[in-house]
């Protein structure tokens, strides 16, 4: 991403706000004195609130100030803006959203410190071309981005993943039967992986929705369509219609592989032309609207490189804080360093399921673990050891060998599972905010402002 599109970047994160932490109470807003008016005059103004989400607020402030953001994001890409209270409306409902997701963080225990959080924004500023978190913070600021606010809106979507981790993706289970159909769907239609660049309209369905709840989300759908068969532009549409997460992207789910798509959208796209569009489609989590932007073949790589390597793993926790873990770790390589072996230490001392294994990960593949465990596993030679922080903890990795080998079975059942995951998660994240919201307190008060 180049500097001069960096505005845009930043934007768009704290607007989708793709690993809660000790984020701080909403404050109470400053009473704010005009010192325009006569000093025996002058008249408070207060902030009003314009949602209360159980114990918190949302606040008219907060609101204009993440209503500027987005109007920003959206002009910047050329999207026609939605109907001011569409999208003041559209943008509320997803600071509930948040900050739903923020209370359970909390509630549960899951958190990023400081340390973490400068670790995830060293990695934006060096993907953009910046050396030094000094030097991206300056360009940041220089377009206008509250670095401060920035940091919060990175902690919070790194939250919001590992929620979506442990709530969602921990609980997938896919049968060896889902497996089998899959790769032979799959093997039926030739092998061949196509890809599809594609945009989406969600309109979400309430857990155990009344009927007149499930008509009124139809009949918002069907309005949508109807606006959008009637030449509106999807980015517009989406943005004050959609409740998806990437509506204030304008739907935009970039490009995916045709065995990551849900079969349901996947037929109704087969025969369908860049630009069109589908009719309402009904799935558990709503109904949604799809258009086709690009189509592409695209196959998966017929040799990869895989890592032998082992690993021991300190995790972090309230107890024991990133700094004692990484102490522990250190203690432990230079132990190794003068000669003790590394498989003991690992049943030790490592505290994951590798342990009784000496810290044994088998054969991994590109994207089987997270990516600083892995940028970190390939900067080693066979026979190196090193130190890396992730989500879990500290690592202390070791790579034993390294090969080239065709895609085997055993990694096409790999590639089946994450393929049919992929889509499984989608649903079910859906399905999780849906019951987060309905355990809530919500009350509107925007029509009172």
């Amino acid at each position: 991403m180049q500097a001069k599109s960096l505005s845009m970047m930043c934007l768009l994160l704290v607007a989708q706000a793709a690993f809660a932490a000790d984020v701080p109470p909403t404050e109470a807003a400053p009473v704010v004195v005009s010192p325009a008016l006569d000093p025996q005059k002058q008249v408070a103004v207060i902030d009003s609130v314009v949602a209360v989400v159980n114990e918190d607020v949302i606040t008219r402030r907060e609101l204009d100030d993440r209503l500027r953001v987005v109007v920003g994001q959206l002009n910047k890409q050329g999207t026609p803006l939605p109907a001011p209270e569409v999208l003041e409306k559209q943008i509320l409902e997803r600071m509930i959203s948040d900050l739903l997701q923020t209370q359970y963080a909390k509630e549960v225990g899951v958190r990023v410190d400081d340390t973490q959080l400068d670790m995830a924004i060293s990695r934006i500023a060096q993907q953009n071309g910046f050396p030094s978190l000094a030097e991206f913070r300056t360009k940041l600021e220089a377009e206008g981005v509250d670095y401060k606010k920035f940091r919060e809106e990175i902690r919070n979507e790194i939250i919001s993943t590992r929620l979506r981790e442990r709530e969602v993706e921990s609980k997938l289970v896919i049968s060896d039967s889902e497996v089998d159909s899959y790769l032979a769907n799959k093997a039926k239609a030739g092998g061949e992986t196509e890809e599809l660049h594609l945009a989406h309209i969600l309109v979400v369905v309430p857990e155990q929705a009344s009927a007149d709840k499930i008509q009124a989300a139809r009949e918002k759908a069907e309005q949508a369509l109807a606006q959008l068969r009637g030449g509106a532009d999807f980015a517009q549409v989406a943005a004050g219609a959609s409740d998806a997460k990437d509506a204030l992207k304008g739907g935009d789910l970039g490009w995916r592989p045709s065995d990551r798509i849900p079969p349901l959208f996947l037929n109704e796209l087969q025969s369908a032309q860049p630009g069109q569009m589908t009719g309402v489609l009904r799935s558990p989590s709503g109904f949604h609207i799809l258009k086709l932007v690009e189509r592409r073949s695209g196959s998966a790589p017929v040799v990869i490189v895989q890592t032998h390597a082992r690993h021991i793993l300190i995790k972090t926790s309230e107890i024991v804080p990133a700094a004692e873990a990484r102490k522990r770790i250190l203690e432990i390589q230079s132990r190794i360093e003068s000669g003790a072996d590394f498989a003991e230490q690992a049943k030790r001392y490592s505290q994951d399921g590798s342990a009784q294994q000496g810290g044994d990960l088998d054969w991994l593949s590109p994207g089987q673990t997270v990516g600083e465990f892995e940028e970190a596993m390939n900067r080693l030679e066979p026979g190196m050891i090193g130190a890396v922080q992730t989500q879990f903890g500290w690592h202390l990795i070791q790579v034993i060998e390294r090969r080239n080998t065709d895609v085997s079975e055993q990694q096409k059942r790999q590639q089946a599972r994450q393929a049919i995951g992929s889509f499984k998660s989608d649903e079910l994240y859906q399905d999780w905010l849906r019951q987060l919201r309905d355990r809530a307190f919500i009350e509107y008060r925007l029509e009172q402002n």
